[in-house]
């Protein structure tokens, strides 16, 4: 299991990996599975700004391709004075493996918010929707 120190550090170091020559906007995430499983990911930005993928995404799908399916809690950095929040897509996909997981949001000065995802996406959809 990896300290809250640990992931902070994961994320911020993957601000230097951000591809993001459009919108200059670096975002760092680090990814803890229930197993202790660490996964990295920054955004990738596109041309085609909607093939661009975000660094909370970015780390999910890494986790989920090496089959975890279970996740703890997240950090995701950036660099500019709020905290750094996960948009609605990253919130629906980190729902679909850790639908009470912690997320901890950084800002510039490495300030962190703390919330749980209900607290941040509270009507997530889920399978129930899909009548499984």
């Amino acid at each position: 299991m990896a300290t809250e120190k640990e992931l902070i550090e994961k994320a911020v170091a993957m601000l230097d990996l951000s591809y993001c020559p459009y919108s200059k906007f670096p975002v760092g995430a680090a990814l803890e599975c229930e197993d202790g499983a660490v996964f990295t990911g920054c955004n990738v930005e596109n041309a085609s700004y909607g093939l661009s993928n975000c660094a909370e995404r970015t780390a999910a799908f890494k986790a989920v391709s090496e089959g975890h399916r279970k996740f703890k809690r997240i950090v995701i950095a950036g660099r500019c004075e709020d905290f750094c929040w996960p948009c609605g897509a990253c919130r629906q996909v980190l729902n679909e493996f850790g639908p009470g997981m912690e997320v901890i949001c950084l800002n510039a000065k490495g300030e962190a918010a703390h919330m749980t995802l209900p607290e941040l996406i509270p009507h997530a959809v889920d399978s129930i929707w899909l009548g499984n």
